[in-house]
């Protein structure tokens, strides 16, 4: 029975989620994120769920992980010490970034710092054109010097970037070579490898984002496999990339730059599976946690990806503040808005929520552990919607004074009181993800009330009712074992690996036999990386190419199915991009040329089987065990809500707004204008009251 026994871990921002599936019978638990040694929080939680399943480490037969360490590690700027090897006369690439203003009216705009300090940056004369070709060769002899020069600094990881080494890699290579022989104990990041795409901003920056990481997540990774192995735990370990796949643990440690949003990664997944199970195809997930919340769009089942992101942002979430980050990710939109995001009055005497976060340590003035300014969690407790005594299963006490003494602090330059401060809090953070929802989706050109939302995370199922209200949104679903949804993801999630390359071609030169090629390479190349983690079972391809018209600046994603990238062929790349770029932008540009500039293979093993919904029973009306005052942001005031137990409900058994349905991870708030049924799968379906 051990290869039934699997276990899922997401290490977020202030809760550590561990689930244990045993065949088809499922154990959880939240346990407060140890930065220090973030292997610490696992083992407890492993422990945890072990003694509720009956069984022991040993007998656990597969570990996914997933975290935001390798995040972490960008934000607060704590990696290793690093350098990049560059072209000469592009060292100051990373700095210069693309000479855009973020924020066009903001005179005092202030561009972030490079990850890596210009002292910290070197060159190389060497030079391949656009095509490929090699138009000043690289001497041995100069790489040699170089390396000698900076053994001095002490340097953990190198960087190597060199101008369109996507096209030709040997002269990376050959910096490699170098490195190994003069440099041995110092860890080697290539662009060719780690990013091998356009736009030479984009590349460098990830490659330095890798090698900044690499060191601390080999030993991070390193040091969970050693402690796994003393508690008996021998099984493999695999690990959830940001594109919504796994990879191995040696794949992930030679690239943890694709761990980056790993944790929300799963999220995505975990709502997918839900969606094809009800046959929805049209869902927007919804994943607040403590630290952030997140928002993406799932059509026909399957997660929107992008090519490029961005992490640490430094003016209020604002695109093009943050770290360019180019490789293969699940597209969603992420803003401070978690449990434990901190508010304060602005001098404009607004109430502004995050992206600064408590996270776990201090934690949300209710945690009674040394925190003082108020939470989002502090308002949520002061506004009805937790139960101090029962929060994470009781696990965690809430104290209703500190959370009172903190949003009085908030409410006093405002002459508010502690109430109407949360109040004031809570519509502000839920109006900031109905925002942040709204844009995503006109960016992508969808109406959003065609949309079912699908809530997990700690704090979504206390936020999406009034969120629905505010998007238009008429049905919600609320899945069991909602609160620890991103680790239940990584167990249903398959092994994937997306090759990319960029090679420039317009559909007036296109070469069929070419494409052919290149597609077969990637394909190989992506279905490589797959078998380091799964020998045997069958692996699919998926096939995207990035196009756009002639002159333009930015790509659309224009997928391919298997046939047409076996017989590729202009005409069909043209009707395919036409279709695409009228339903974004309405209209297609007549007597423009089209261009192909990255091409993308992403193999990937069979995703797991999903069992459709069966019809769902007449059930009964619950009753309730007693109700708790809860504030109505639509009304405006305190009304009188019913108490129900999650575990109490059997399908097919209603309850009507206002009301509190609690379970030990999460509690899910039924506003006034909803009203829930249970399902047969234990989800919560939550949909406009009936007039």
């Amino acid at each position: 029975m051990q290869h039934h026994i699997r276990l899922g871990v997401d290490i977020g921002g202030t809760f550590t989620d561990v689930v244990l599936e045993v065949g088809s019978a499922q154990y959880s638990t939240k346990v407060l994120t140890t930065y220090a040694a973030p292997e610490n929080a696992i083992i407890d939680g492993l422990h945890q769920v072990c003694a509720k399943a009956g069984i022991t480490p040993s007998q656990i037969g597969q570990i996914i992980h997933g975290t935001t360490l390798a995040t972490n590690a960008l934000i607060e700027r704590r990696g290793a010490k690093t350098a990049l090897i560059t072209t000469e006369g592009f060292r100051d690439v990373i700095e210069m970034r693309t000479e855009s203003r973020f924020e066009q009216y903001d005179l005092n705009l202030q561009l972030p710092e490079p990850l890596l300090p210009r002292q910290h940056r070197f060159t190389l004369r060497e030079r391949v054109d656009a095509r490929g070709d090699v138009l000043i060769p690289l001497e041995r002899a100069e790489i040699e010097a170089l390396a000698d020069h900076i053994a001095p600094y002490g340097f953990d990881s190198i960087a190597v970037g060199l101008i369109h080494a996507y096209l030709n890699a040997a002269h990376e290579q050959m910096i490699r070579d170098v490195l190994a022989e003069k440099l041995p104990d110092v860890m080697v990041s290539l662009s060719s490898e780690v990013s091998p795409q356009m736009r030479e901003y984009e590349r460098f920056n990830t490659t330095a984002a890798n090698a900044y990481i690499k060191p601390l997540m080999k030993s991070y990774l390193g040091r969970l496999k050693g402690r796994l192995a003393e508690e008996g735990t021998r099984c493999p370990i695999f690990l959830m990339h940001s594109g919504g796949g796994i990879i191995s643990l040696e794949s992930a440690a030679d690239f943890p730059v694709r761990l980056v949003e790993s944790g929300p990664a799963g999220g995505a997944v975990f709502a997918a599976t839900l969606a094809a199970r009800y046959g929805l195809d049209k869902v927007l997930s919804f994943d607040m946690g403590g630290t952030t919340a997140k928002i993406c769009l799932i059509k026909n089942h399957t997660p929107k990806t992008a090519r490029v992101f961005e992490v640490a942002r430094t003016y209020r979430f604002k695109k093009g503040s943050g770290m360019p980050i180019s490789i293969p990710v699940i597209d969603m939109v992420e803003i401070g808005a978690g449990g434990g995001s901190l508010a304060h009055v602005d001098s404009m005497r607004q109430i502004r929520v995050g992206p600064e976060s408590a996270g776990s340590e201090p934690g949300p003035a209710c945690y009674g552990r040394g925190g003082a300014r108020p939470a989002v969690t502090d308002a949520d407790l002061i506004l009805g919607k937790l139960d101090p005594d029962n929060f994470a299963g009781g696990s965690i006490p809430l104290h209703m004074d500190a959370a009172t003494k903190a949003l009085e602090t908030l409410g006093a330059p405002l002459e508010m009181d502690a109430q109407t401060a949360a109040f004031g809090l809570a519509e502000v953070v839920d109006e900031n993800m109905a925002n942040a929802a709204r844009v995503h989706a006109v960016e992508n050109g969808e109406d959003l009330t065609d949309y079912t939302m699908i809530a997990f995370g700690g704090a979504a199922p206390l936020h999406a009712g009034r969120l629905c209200e505010k998007l238009g949104v008429n049905r919600l679903l609320v899945p069991t074992g909602a609160g620890v949804g991103s680790a239940i993801g990584f167990l249903r999630a398959p092994f994937s690996f997306e090759a990319t390359r960029s090679v420039y071609m317009k559909l007036s030169a296109f070469a069929p036999d070419r494409v052919q090629t290149l597609l077969h390479d990637l394909e190989e190349e992506a279905t490589s990386f797959v078998r380091t983690c799964d020998a045997t079972a069958p692996i699919m391809a998926e096939y995207k190419v990035y196009m756009r018209y002639t002159g333009q600046g930015w790509e659309i994603p224009i997928s391919l199915t298997a046939a047409q990238a076996a017989a590729p062929d202009a005409a069909t790349f043209q009707a395919l991009f036409e279709a695409d770029y009228t339903a974004l932008f309405g209209r297609t540009v007549a007597g423009m040329d089209i261009e192909i500039t990255v091409w993308a293979v992403n193999a990937t093993t069979e995703p797991a089987a999903v069992t459709p919904l069966g019809a769902t029973p007449e059930g009964k009306k619950a009753e309730g065990e007693g109700t708790r005052s809860l504030f109505d942001p639509a009304r405006a005031k305190s009304v009188d809500a019913r108490l129900v137990a999650r575990t109490s409900l059997a399908a097919g058994d209603t309850v009507a707004g206002p009301a509190l349905i609690h379970e030990d991870e999460t509690t899910i708030v039924i506003p006034s204008s909803r009203e829930a049924v249970a399902r047969p799968d234990g989800t919560i379906d939550i949909r406009e009251k009936r007039t």
